[in-house]
């Protein structure tokens, strides 16, 4: 029950988060939903550990950055 009410908030936050969206870039934008997908992966997987979330967040948002980058 903890873990679904933390992922919960965690996607709340996350929607509420984007909503300011507007005038990023794509590569700033795909960074957020990065972070906020793998720090709700991150809470779910550990059981809502504040480590887990965060490191999900972390590795979330290298991942976001990374997609669509140019491969020059």
């Amino acid at each position: 029950m903890k873990a679904a009410f933390v992922a919960g908030a965690l996607t709340l936050a996350a929607v509420m988060g984007l909503s300011g969206c507007a005038g990023m870039s794509q590569r700033d934008q795909n960074t957020a939903v990065g972070a906020g997908v793998g720090a709700v992966g991150g809470a779910i997987l550990t059981g809502g550990s504040p480590i887990g979330t965060v490191g999900g967040a972390a590795v979330g948002g290298v991942i976001g950055n990374q997609v669509g980058r140019d491969r020059r």
